[in-house]
């Protein structure tokens, strides 16, 4: 398999389809329906919640964050881990036009 050649799409398209390879990893969901569920702040209990290592839930974390889906604040020796809301509803409405698309003449083709 080649290159994506991401460059060819634009801003939008490949804003989705990163956000979307993100969010395929079951982890992540679990993750962010923990950080949801709570609505606040957490910091040492996903381990115990997810049922994964240390590590593994550091990674997930971490790809979370560099997507801006969620931040963390330090708290003494640990960080602690929230939504960032706005980048979350920008991705809301990104997703929901993405999805509300409708089909203009769709006539069972296929």
């Amino acid at each position: 398999m080649g290159l994506t050649k991401s460059e060819i799409f634009n801003e939008q398209q490949n804003k989705i389809a990163t956000l979307a390879k993100a969010l395929a990893h079951p982890a992540r969901i679990a993750i962010l329906q923990h950080l949801f569920k709570t609505d606040t702040c957490i910091c040492g209990e996903l381990v115990s919640e997810i049922g994964l290592a240390q590590p593994t839930i550091s990674q997930h974390l971490k790809e979370l964050k560099n997507l801006g889906l969620i931040k963390g604040n330090i708290e003494g020796t640990s960080v602690c881990y929230c939504i960032d809301q706005k980048v979350w509803e920008e991705t809301t409405v990104l997703f929901s036009n993405f999805f509300d698309q409708e089909l203009n003449s769709y006539n069972g083709c296929c």
